[in-house]
């Protein structure tokens, strides 16, 4: 049963009951306002003051409907206690003065709203018309004129009511004032006069035309008189979409430089340059500038190459103002103008067509759907304001298309008002929102800063305990302070990054924020639009049946190359079997997975399959042809003419043939029209024409008629008969050809047919044709009718068209399953087809409950976001969806937790991209709006592309930890190191420099490489990471601490050895931190190999795949044993030579590492086990084998 919310309503074109219907339809949406955000409380409020100035006001009607006048009220004492300003200041809003205006001139003009009033207590009189807010010395001139007004109407059609009991009573004051003061009105209760009200803008697809040309004082023969433009255009403003914001580069800089881990290093070179360590400070300057300037040019060139922001107005426009046709500038239209719009041109404001002749509208560009749009100017009544735009047949959409025939329509919304302008203003207006992996390491930088504020301090007590001097006790505890912050990390991330933009070019995805690499990696739902990202974007025949119940399929039949591709035959039933069990699909399967190849030979051709060519090819006005300057084919016309072109073509007898070989000639047409949805041509054959016309009389005449299939059937009397076995061409076939006359058992078998192909996805039209004689042919052109054309038929068949999945699109969706990412499916094409593709895909599951449900998008409109995001199951098909629709959903999934990816190419998809965890737009055919909005572009339109993309940014955030583990270890090991040595009253084994020198060269160029370290072969099957999770979970971090305590304590062992007794006897203090320090960066150097994996073991893992991994290894060992022997650079960070037994004692403190680290690695597989078992990580969507890996 429909939703009483779009049931239709019958109702007369005036009086009463159309007054009603515009009332219930604002009211409706008037109680709504306050709990969806699609609907603008303006646009109500506004539509009512235009129904209420000009069907109401001056006693036009006295008298309406008491329940509906019952809801008014609610809906107005709802809205008209909105306050804004400070606790001090308040006063009512625009929109709550507008609903106490509406208030009081229902008031006084409608019975059965007065009586509802009176039903009213006082004191929720008082509490929602807040009348001592609008009498304020400090309030407008209108609110006190107008809160007179109503107080005065109260008073008397309320005279139960005191006139103090509707105010707060320490406000009486201000209202016997205004008594005073507009004392007439009191004496001559009324609302003020007011000025005049044009018409809102709305869609009007419930309006007749006439009335809304009256309405807009327009004509719809002479249009708008240019006396009036002026005033319309100060009313409505310029018909101009909004301007996209553009970031500049200053905008940019900023942003890399206020990011809070940059900020932490600027914090700490400051603080070395006021400890008079100039070194140290300067290093880790220029350690900040080389990540700003990273981050600032990857995201400028992005920028840059996606520059060309597409201007989606329509420059000119065709209008008809005083009477006269005119070109203007689209810029300058207003409500009420009357356009006219041909095949081609693009429509330039959302329009109300009020005359069509065969219009089609392509509506790709919000819809996401290539076919042409049937227009009508009938009037749709329903119980909204609201409907999917695929369902407002009346009104044509600015920046839409013309695809075929005329029309002019009345402008009714402009500007920012259109779809497209509300579009583009929700896009314009969304927040820059930070990515997962930027929360996760600010918080990171914000516990390592509180740690080194903690350390810090604990490095001064400990200090001023020993009584040692309180600045070296400063100067140790800011060296400590260093040792906390990873100077490498943000540098490492954003080179990793970048690096992960590079190899994802390579694939064909465009990153145009570096942490949107990172972000998609944790994704666990794409929303994915249908044509076009899953789809080919363009119509194509899948299959031909025939009458003799032969069923065809073609082979690439979207590419338009004819010599690529085929057409193919499998067995099949003989009729007479077919017609005793229509049901019976025997040899269809296999004829679909098994045919064989036709060939392109007349004698060969089966005689059905060329009388359904002949019908497709003859029938069609679409042209298709290779242009030499592109060296391209180019297509003219409806997507669904060129598809059957296409199939002729590749069946081997394309259009031309039937010219110029078989001397056919078109002299007669009746277009196809939506209301009898048919078409039908009429063809002779001309004489000194052609090869073959000798095989039909001279002057041979036919009717080929395309069509719904129940239309067709319609106006069948016959069909084709099974062909001869001893037929020797199609041609004869047809010439001596007995056609069977229509049975019910036919109709039965052509009916299931129909259904079969439509109910797999396919549009689904039948042919026929007819075979007439010269002067029949005559007649039928000079009838002017259809319906001498359309009667008596022959049927042929039926062709059944598709927008076919992409090549690789159902591998990709199985990938994505068993990586745990659910694929939601977003179309505003028909819940059947949708879900005819999502089935072939394997989206749609009706054996799965996880993947069984589809919703269409006026469904979507009755629900919250909270109820659409608690459905269970969450839909994984959704159909005939809005923009707001789009929105609506990703919110949806977003709140449940979710870290959710959209892709899309139309600007429809533009609002939700942006929105979404990571916005993903098509290169080639996604507009450029869609684009901008977007964080990645696949330069290949191929959705398989997201799922190499998912893999790299799961190996990349996979990477990111192995290299946050690899230098919080090292950087934690100083931390202990310094914390021991401070407890124990020593003296610091490094020095400040020398900490620097260790964290950049030991730790930066082995994190780099880890960076770029080869995913690991499990990467797509193992759940997707929660948006909660930190980039450090409790093992993880346990890990991180366990190693870096094991570094520290070997690293004192060494020293204290050093120290007590030496290697060859006493040592010099910088001998001892010499040896320290060796120690300590050899070991680090070693971590990184022990890195490569988290909890694998290095025997698995090995340690010689990452090639950089090694040569970085081999340039920092180098440059420590050159900053250790080079004379001078040795002197200026504080090292000495130690010595050949130095060395073998660090060769003997790596091996304890290695030793010490397969034993933590080993835990922590254990742990993750016991994790796995528990499910610690469950809750999330996956069809992955819950296996726990070892």
């Amino acid at each position: 049963m429909p939703s009483p919310e779009l049931r239709s309503v019958s109702v007369r074109l005036d009086g009463r009951a159309s007054i009603e219907h515009q009332l219930d339809i604002h009211v409706l949406d008037l109680v709504d306002a306050k709990e969806n955000a699609d609907i603008s409380l303006d646009d109500v409020l506004q539509g009512l003051k235009y129904v209420t100035e000009y069907r109401i006001k001056g006693g036009k009607m006295r008298n309406l409907d008491a329940p509906l006048m019952e809801r008014l009220l609610e809906g107005l004492l709802q809205n008209m206690g909105h306050l804004q300003g400070n606790l001090l200041r308040q006063r009512p809003t625009a929109e709550a003065d507008i609903a106490f205006v509406l208030f009081g001139e229902f008031l006084e003009e409608v019975d059965e709203f007065r009586q509802a009033v009176n039903r009213k207590s006082a004191t929720d009189l008082r509490h929602h018309l807040k009348i001592h807010r609008r009498c304020q010395p400090s309030s407008t001139d209108e609110q006190r004129e107008d809160c007179a007004g109503v107080l005065a109407l109260l008073i008397r059609h309320c005279p139960q009511h005191d006139w103090r009991e509707l105010v707060d009573s320490d406000e009486h004051d201000d209202v016997e004032k205004l008594m005073r003061e507009f004392q007439s009105k009191f004496e001559h209760p009324a609302m003020p006069l007011a000025e005049k009200v044009l018409p809102p803008q709305a869609l009007y697809f419930d309006k007749n035309v006439v009335q809304l040309a009256e309405m807009f004082g327009s004509s719809l023969e002479s249009g708008l008189s240019s006396d009036r433009i002026a005033d319309l255009t100060f009313h409505y403003g310029p018909n101009k979409l909004p301007t996209p914001a553009r970031e500049s580069p200053w905008a940019m800089l900023w942003t890399q430089v206020t990011d809070f881990m940059v900020l932490i290093l600027i914090a700490a070179a400051v603080v070395q340059y006021a400890t008079d360590d100039a070194k140290a400070g300067t290093v880790l300057m220029i350690v900040v500038v080389m990540n700003v300037t990273i981050g600032f040019v990857q995201e400028y060139k992005a920028n840059k190459a996606l520059e060309a922001l597409l201007s989606l107005t329509v420059p000119k426009a065709s209008v008809i103002r005083d009477g006269k046709q005119e070109i203007v500038d689209s810029s300058v239209l207003v409500p009420g103008d009357l356009v006219v719009l041909e095949e081609g041109d693009a429509i330039p404001a959302d329009l109300r067509l009020c005359e069509i002749a065969q219009l089609e509208v392509i509506e790709i560009i919000l819809t996401g759907e290539a076919l042409g749009v049937p227009k009508s100017t009938h009037t749709i009544r329903k119980r909204t304001r609201r409907l999917p735009l695929g369902d407002c047949k009346g009104n044509a959409f600015m920046t839409t298309t013309v695809a075929r025939g005329r029309a002019k329509g009345l402008v009714v919304r402009t500007g920012n008002n259109t779809e497209i302008g509300r579009i583009s203003s929700a896009i314009t207006a969304a927040p820059k929102r930070k990515t997962a992996l930027q929360i996760k390491l600010a918080k990171l930088g914000k516990w390592l800063v509180a740690l080194s504020v903690g350390l810090c301090a604990l490095i001064i007590v400990i200090g001023i305990a020993y009584k040692q001097d309180t600045l070296d006790v400063i100067k140790i505890g800011v060296s400590l302070a260093v040792s906390v912050i990873p100077e490498g990390l943000v540098a490492v991330v954003t080179v990793t990054m970048a690096l992960g933009v590079v190899r994802m070019a390579k694939r064909n995805a465009i990153v145009r924020k570096l942490p949107s690499v990172e972000t998609l990696g944790s994704v666990n739902v794409i929303c994915s639009d249908k044509t076009g990202t899953l789809t080919e974007g363009k119509m194509g025949t899948a299959e031909v049946w025939t009458s003799d119940n032969a069923l065809f399929t073609l082979t690439n039949s979207t590419d338009m190359d004819p010599h690529v591709g085929n057409v193919r035959i499998g067995k099949y039933l003989p009729l007479d079997e077919a017609l005793r069990d229509p049901k019976n699909t025997t040899f269809d399967d296999e004829s679909r997975r098994e045919g064989r190849d036709l060939t392109k030979e007349l004698n060969e051709m089966p005689s059905h399959l060329f009388a359904s060519t002949m019908v497709s090819s003859l029938c069609n006005n679409s042209q298709i042809s290779w242009d030499e300057e592109s060296k391209s084919w180019k297509l003219i016309g409806d997507p669904t003419e060129v598809a059957m072109i296409i199939a002729a073509q590749k069946a081997g007898f394309p259009r031309e043939w039937f010219h110029d070989t078989l001397g056919l000639k078109k002299i007669g047409e009746y277009a196809f029209d939506s209301d009898r949805k048919l078409m039908s041509v009429v063809y002779e054959q001309t004489e000194g024409a052609g090869d073959l016309q000798t095989v039909f009389p001279a002057k041979a005449s036919f009717v080929f008629c395309k069509g719904a299939p129940e239309g067709v059937l319609a106006k069948s009397t016959h069909y084709l008969p099974p062909s001869n076995p001893d037929t020797k061409s199609p041609l004869s076939f047809l010439q001596n050809v007995v056609a069977e006359t229509m049975s019910d058992e036919f109709i039965e078998l052509v009916s299931h047919k129909a259904s079969t192909m439509a109910s797999s996805g396919l549009r689904v039209l039948a042919l026929a044709m007819r075979r007439v004689t010269p002067a029949e042919a005559a007649d039928i052109i000079e009838a002017k009718k259809e319906s001498a054309a359309e009667q008596q038929l022959t049927f042929v068949g039926l062709i059944g068209l598709i927008d076919p999945a992409k090549k690789g699109v159902l591998e990709s969706v199985a990938t994505c399953k068993r990586a745990g990412i659910r694929v939601i499916m977003i179309t505003g094409d028909h819940i059947a087809t949708a879900s005819a593709i999502a089935r072939q895909l394997g989206i749609l599951d009706t054996s799965r409950a996880a993947t069984s449900r589809a919703m269409k998008g006026y469904e979507i409109d009755l629900l919250s976001e909270e109820q659409l995001a608690a459905l269970n199951p969450f839909p994984v098909v959704f159909a005939r969806v809005s923009p707001d629709n789009k929105l609506k959903i990703v919110k949806a999934l977003q709140s449940k937790g979710n870290s959710v990816a959209m892709t899309g190419d139309g600007v429809n998809d533009a609002p939700a991209i942006k929105q979404a965890d990571v916005g993903v737009a098509m290169g080639i055919s996604g507009t450029e709006i869609t684009k901008q909005a977007a964080d990645i572009v696949l330069a290949d339109d191929n959705f398989s592309t997201i799922v190499h993309a998912v893999k790299e940014g799961r190996g990349v955030f996979d990477n990111i930890q192995k290299f946050i583990v690899y230098l919080l270890s090292c950087n934690s090991a100083e931390i202990f190191l310094f914390l021991i040595t401070s407890i124990c009253d020593l003296d610091t084994p490094f020095t400040t420099i020398q900490i620097l020198v260790a964290n950049i060269f030991a730790d930066v160029p082995p994190a780099l490489s880890l960076g770029i370290e080869p995913h690991e072969s499990d990467l797509m099957s193992r759940r997707p990471r929660s948006r909660e999770e930190a980039v450090l979970s409790i093992p993880t971090a346990l890990l991180v601490m366990a190693q870096g305590l094991m570094l520290a304590l070997i690293t004192f062992g060494v020293y204290m050895i050093s120290r007590d007794h030496g290697v060859d006897g006493p040592t010099s203090l910088e001998q001892q931190r010499s040896l320290a320090f060796m120690t300590l960066t050899v070991m680090q150097l070693a971590q990184s190999f022990f890195s490569r994996s988290i909890s694998q073991s290095t025997f698995t893992v090995g340690l010689w795949g990452n090639k950089w991994l090694v040569g970085a290894f081999v340039f920092s060992f180098g440059a420590i044993v050159l900053a250790t022997y080079i004379p001078g650079l040795n002197t200026l960070l504080g090292l000495t030579d130690i010595g050949g037994p130095g060395w073998g004692i660090v060769v003997a403190c790596v091996a304890i590492q290695f030793a010490t680290v397969e034993a933590l690695k080993a835990m922590h597989r254990a742990w993750s086990r016991i994790a796995a078992i528990v499910g610690r990580d469950g809750g999330l969507y996956t069809e992955m084998a819950e296996e726990v890996r070892v």
